[in-house]
């Protein structure tokens, strides 16, 4: 029996009769967020060609166009017929409920106990479900707790977990963790004799307002002589930029001479800070392209090169000046991790180890209600938003990451018998590249045929984005007829 892991982003006057509640619960006439929405992604969308309702010509009048609104009750039921190909292309468009929650979450602030987790079912069953911490955020309720990585539990306020209840037990704002151990009955080249056994442990936990920062350790390791740095980098959030480049510095001033940089749990974020990260790991690139941006047939003015920098905002950039990095991946790294590996494997050497990576190339923006669908004037009758993908990212040569994902060069899985402590040598994924850093061969993993599925359980909001920040250009250059 195999381990599944489920593993956790120009108005036109129309009176109608449709209404819904919004989230400050006034009734808003349906069409008039309909429209925001038609006119968002017409003006915008990646994929408009590919989507006949989307068309230039596709209304005759107001009239038409008025009726086609009112047949969608609701901004989802509109939003989701405009995708293409939902299952296979578009995975990654969203829409907003309430921009203010997403706005404070896409800057690091939200209600969390900080922890991440990683869910897998039970030997022998296809709907039992046991969770493993995978990450505790400093100074976070979680953290005072004691809690650490690796621990497993099995049930949340005394309920088993199960696949289908996931998402309501462990998104409340209280809740606790009934742990549980991993035992492999002393046979640990067979998963059918794995048994997940409960105890009588339990914390309770109730979220608090956290902000993260996605630097969230930096550790220089000495290894026969030489400093290797290791770095584990949770999210391209803009706002710790800052935080990032002291990280170098510190790496910098203890002379590394190799990085090992983890981004198994970075689900993404910002094109600019991944250009500047590219340029922290390397610096004897300043000026030439990192990566591209291609928009739709009608935006192709908008089309941009992010390029190698040796300052942001007045900073001068610690740069390693690299020319071989290591990358560490799971099926959680995404989109702007997958950006990082694409871009800079053009210049250096880039040694991925872990698991494939989601397998987005694509980039998206935050699209308001207001004129221009900035964040200015926004229509205040409403609080929802748009995350459509506008942009393609692509390397200097051309070339997007797969849907499928970027392959690693040293194939590891995180599996329930071997989550190690982030930093320690002896942690696999860290471990495998001090080997391959040293010359002495391959890390063993025996992987058990552990299948990884990628499942949204509403556990993190907003993971595998990949957005270009407000403040750029973009919104400013969208020509309107």
């Amino acid at each position: 029996m195999k381990l599944i892991k489920l593993c956790l982003l120009l108005a036109v006057a129309l009176t109608f009769t449709n209404c819904f509640e919004d989230n400050d619960d006034n009734a808003v006439a349906a069409s008039e967020i309909n429209d925001f929405i038609w006119k968002a992604l017409n003006a915008t969308y990646l994929y408009k060609a590919d989507v006949p309702d989307l068309a230039n010509n596709r209304f005759s009048s107001d009239g038409d166009y008025g009726f086609y609104l009112n047949q969608f009750s609701t901004p989802e039921s509109i939003f989701e017929s405009l995708l293409f190909d939902r299952d296979n292309v578009d995975r990654f468009s969203f829409l907003i409920p309430n921009y203010i929650d997403f706005l404070e979450n896409q800057q690091g602030n939200s209600l969390s106990t900080g922890l991440e987790f990683d869910f897998y079912f039970k030997p022998g069953s296809d709907t039992e479900v046991f969770g493993i911490i995978r990450l505790v955020l400093p100074n976070s309720v979680g953290d005072n707790q004691g809690l650490l990585r690796g621990q497993i539990f099995d049930a949340v306020n005394d309920v088993p977990l199960s696949n289908t209840n996931l998402s309501d037990l462990l998104n409340q704002n209280s809740y606790t963790l009934n742990f549980a151990n991993y035992n492999d009955n002393g046979t640990p080249d067979d998963v059918e004799d794995d048994i997940i056994e409960s105890t009588a442990n339990s914390t309770s936990l109730t979220k608090q307002a956290y902000t993260e920062n996605p630097v969230f350790q930096t550790d220089v390791i000495d290894v026969d002589g030489e400093n290797i740095g290791y770095l584990v980098y949770n999210g391209f959030n803009n706002n710790f930029e800052n935080e990032l480049n002291a990280a170098f510095g510190q790496l910098q001033a203890s002379n590394v001479q190799h990085l090992v940089l983890d981004l198994r749990y970075n689900p993404g974020g910002s094109v600019g800070t991944a250009a500047i990260l590219g340029s922290m790991i390397t610096g004897q690139f300043n000026g030439e392209v990192y990566s591209k941006l291609i928009y739709n047939e009608d935006l192709q003015q908008n089309n941009s090169n992010y390029k190698f920098v040796n300052s942001f905002d007045g900073n001068q950039i610690n740069s390693l000046n690299l020319s071989k990095v290591y990358v560490l991946t799971t099926d959680a790294s995404a989109s702007a991790s997958e950006l990082v590996i694409n871009s800079l494997s053009q210049y250096i050497d880039v040694v991925q180890i872990g698991d494939n990576t989601v397998g987005k190339t694509q980039a998206s923006i935050t699209l308001f209600d207001s004129p221009g669908f900035g964040p200015n004037d926004i229509n205040p009758t409403h609080t929802y938003a748009l995350q459509p993908l506008v942009a393609n990212s692509i390397n200097v040569n051309d070339e997007a990451v797969p849907s499928t994902g970027l392959i690693p060069d040293i194939d590891i899985n995180e599996t329930p018998r071997n989550y190690g402590i982030l930093g320690d040598t002896n942690e696999p994924l860290l471990a495998a590249a001090l080997l391959d850093i040293q010359g002495l061969g391959r890390y063993g993993q025996f992987n058990n045929e552990v299948k990884s599925i990628k499942k949204d359980m509403n556990l993190k909001p907003f993971e595998d984005r990949m957005y270009i920040d407000i403040e750029d250009v973009f919104i400013d250059r969208i020509q309107f007829e």
